[in-house]
């Protein structure tokens, strides 16, 4: 009973109530009783939802260590367009996973559950608890499950397939994996070009369709505790507005700037998946003289609306996730008494205040 009046809960018209009825308490210190848990979060949202604050108010409530979950901030370079926190933040809260790699590197989902596992295991031996935050879905999926045996990367084929792309579009690329494997076309959006790429490229290495399960050793074979945290703006018209400023405060901060460096170090970045994720692509297509300014903000606005359209599907279809309103205004307290009486905290803990 205690919990359901501290989480936000998702009824049949998909809104978000959330029965708030304690007082706002001082900022809590949460003291482990008990360091031999393994106990891991994830805390996913969509784009501009807010969970990369989120996160970094909780580290400092939480004996946690964050890792990022995203596919673009891995890359050095890329800072404005992915919301990557400052480096001032970085030195004071600490994120495994960020600027670990150049633009000419590849990064892929087993990349990211190789790094991550050193890093989720580093934390258990410090006693601590992950917190793994992002909106890159399908890294917490596999991360969680496992992946799929399946072939590397292949640079020279998905270069290839990339300037294909460029000359038809990625709606066409769709449609030819449609062909040859209808099922993976059917899971993946037709705008979303490196799930596009990766299906192709594993169609035609293997002569085999994309496997749906997975065979890897992932967080659930390991037997670790996973409490997985989805954050939602509750009204579409206010993600859609948080969106638009949101770019525009990159625009604001710089991005152009940012992608005209980027163009003049890496002048063939346009092929790598790095300069092909939402907002860095819209941009480099401005530089290039190929749409104008207005139009370039709105291609990128709303590529960012699909893309949190898709992040939120797949939240929707994931068992097992709690849901919290983004915009309440005591989330904070609300998360941290809801992992308190989960017992998230390596067995578990007690809230203390901080002087």
């Amino acid at each position: 009973m205690i919990c359901r009046r501290m989480f936000c809960e998702l009824d049949k018209n998909c809104r978000f109530r959330i029965l708030e009825r304690f007082w706002l308490f001082k900022i809590v210190h949460v003291i482990s009783t008990d360091r031999s848990g393994r106990d891991l979060i994830f805390l996913a949202g969509s784009t501009a939802s807010g969970k990369t604050d989120l996160a970094i108010e909780l580290a400092g409530r939480l004996p946690v260590d964050l890792i990022s979950v995203d596919s673009s901030q891995v890359y050095q370079g890329l800072d404005i367009g992915t919301a990557k926190p400052t480096g001032k933040i970085l030195e004071e809260v600490p994120h495994g996973l960020i600027d670990i790699r150049n633009l000419r590197q590849s990064f892929s989902a087993a990349d990211f559950c190789l790094e991550a596992n050193k890093l989720i295991e580093n934390s258990f031996e410090k006693g601590r608890i992950p917190l793994l935050v992002g909106g890159t879905m399908f890294y917490f999926s596999a991360l969680l499950r496992g992946l799929s045996d399946l072939p590397p990367a292949n640079s020279a084929l998905r270069a290839r397939l990339v300037e294909q792309a460029k000359q038809r579009g990625w709606a066409f690329l769709h449609a030819r994996l449609e062909q040859v494997d209808p099922q993976a076309a059917q899971r993946i959006d037709r705008h979303d070009a490196q799930r596009i790429s990766r299906a192709l490229e594993i169609n035609l290495l293997t002569d085999l369709p994309v496997p749906v399960a997975a065979t890897g050793n992932g967080l659930i074979q390991k037997g670790v505790k996973v409490t997985r945290l989805s954050i939602a703006i509750p009204d579409r018209q206010l993600l859609h507005q948080r969106i638009s400023k949101r770019f525009q405060r990159m625009l604001d901060d710089g991005l152009v700037e940012e992608v005209e460096k980027l163009k003049e170090q890496w002048p063939q970045g346009a092929t790598t998946p790095a300069l092909r994720s939402v907002g860095y692509r819209q941009v480099w297509e401005y530089l290039e003289g190929r749409v104008d300014y207005s139009t370039m903000v709105e291609r990128a606005s709303a590529a960012t609306r699909r893309l949190a359209k898709r992040q939120l599907t797949w939240l929707r279809n994931e068992p097992g996730a709690t849901w919290f309103d983004g915009t309440s205004p005591t989330l904070v307290t609300t998360l941290c008494r809801y992992l308190q009486a989960k017992e998230v905290m390596a067995g578990g803990a007690k809230l203390e205040k901080r002087a």
